[in-house]
């Protein structure tokens, strides 16, 4: 048994510059271990409040209020608790805040807590962190590897606006091992950037780190990448596939969906063809949020209309909430779900959204966020429960790289153990 001997936590920067928090967790026995926490651009309703100390230091993006919970209330609560408890802990923060979305600490500080104790857990017993979740909440039977989805270009509020919808990805075909899929996508990055400097284009990059070229229209984005792929070895629609982040709301304006493949606004019909248009046009297999939520007849009609063959995925809309998730699975409004832990605040909370998901036969999708560190716990999270997917965004920037790295790091130890 190993117990929690001491807790402390301290602001440092994301990816993109804004703070957030590193929490360092001792054991009894010597040993400690690391954890930070995402951060994101937006909150949405349904999340878990991020705390930020809203004052003048740090344009009030500091999170010195959040640390200070830590220090002065977590810790002292945990000082001599089993780290293997990781549900009772969990509750324990809970109870500690008391408010519905974790407004009074901040989900910020118990995420940082949960996710502590979950690698102490792990790092008592001896096990890779994959292994010990897969073992402690027996989800899949066998370690399995995720399929990746990889942002190629950024747009909407990840990009600047140049473009409408926020990430347009590659996804490479089921039958690419994990380094392949890697390797193709770093040649197709390659040849993104040496197309957009022979056009003259932009090729700078958003705020996660895919290039944000500005097009005329959306579909623009998918022809620019087609021609990057026929500048490579691989074969578009056999090799790999187009995905969207439409981030809907994002674009969402009285009533209507401001989108510039048309000259006037759209209405949901109107955006139903145009997602059916790039399906059969451009092998879109993958489409997140592609409505606001309150419009969730036409989440069930886009899943009827072309749920065989394309997934459509719940991130936002339900903010990784299983109350949200059942209502959307009884409606039929996705057949895929994201999940963020940030987005809860605990890891025994996104758990139980993940076992959900999988008892309801949807395709799992573990993702990143759009303020990252180089913490890579949900890339063996997502490996330990058996996800269809991942989403680390592009082959760019150290906080998006290092998880790459480490799914390529756990690919070949289990090629290995195998």
């Amino acid at each position: 048994m190993a117990l929690i001997y001491a807790l402390q936590a301290r602001e440092i920067l994301d990816g993109r510059g804004w703070p957030t928090i590193e929490l360092i967790l001792w054991l009894d026995n010597g040993f400690s271990v690391i954890t930070t926490v995402p951060t994101t651009i937006s909150q949405k309703s349904h999340d878990s409040f991020e705390l930020r100390d809203g004052d003048q230091r740090m344009g009030g993006l500091g999170v010195s209020k959040a640390i200070d919970n830590i220090n002065q209330i977590i810790a002292p609560q945990l000082v001599g608790k089993d780290v293997l408890k990781q549900r009772d802990i969990d509750q324990l923060l809970i109870n500690l805040d008391g408010t519905p979305n974790k407004k009074k600490l901040g989900a910020n500080a118990i995420l940082a807590v949960s996710q502590a104790v979950l690698k102490a857990g792990a790092l008592s017993v001896g096990l890779p962190l994959y292994q010990y979740i897969q073992k402690k909440y027996q989800l899949v039977s066998e370690i399995s590897m995720p399929n990746c989805i990889i942002t190629a270009l950024d747009g909407g509020a990840h990009g600047g606006k140049n473009l409408d919808f926020r990430e347009f990805f590659i996804i490479p075909a089921s039958h690419m091992s994990i380094d392949k899929s890697i390797e193709m996508a770093v040649v197709l990055k390659q040849k993104i950037e040496d197309l957009l400097i022979s056009k003259g284009a932009i090729h700078s990059v958003g705020i996660t780190g895919g290039y944000s070229p500005n097009l005329y229209k959306n579909t623009d984005a998918f022809e620019l990448m087609i021609e990057a792929i026929r500048q490579s070895p691989y074969n578009f629609a056999q090799d790999l596939f187009f995905g969207l982040n439409a981030a809907a709301y994002d674009i969402f304006e009285a009533s209507k969906y401001r989108v510039r493949d048309s000259n006037e606004s759209m209405n949901a019909n109107d955006l139903i063809n145009l997602y059916k248009k790039m399906r059969e046009s451009y092998k879109l297999i993958y489409i997140e949020d592609p409505f606001v939520d309150s419009e969730t007849n036409k989440w069930e009609e886009l899943v009827r209309e072309i749920g065989k063959t394309t997934t459509i995925a719940a991130c936002n809309s339900v903010s990784s909430r299983a109350s949200l998730i059942s209502k959307g699975i009884k409606d039929q409004d996705f057949n895929a779900v994201v999940i963020k832990p940030k987005q809860l605040g605990t890891i025994s909370e996104t758990m139980e959204s993940i076992k959900l998901v999988k008892d309801s036969k949807l395709d799992l999708v573990i993702s990143h966020s759009s303020g990252e560190t180089n913490e890579t716990l949900i890339v063996d999270l997502a490996v330990a429960v058996g996800a269809n997917y991942v989403k680390f965004g592009p082959i760019n920037r150290g906080e998006r790289v290092v998880k790459y790295n480490r799914l390529m790091e756990i690919y070949r130890e289990t090629q290995t153990a195998a």
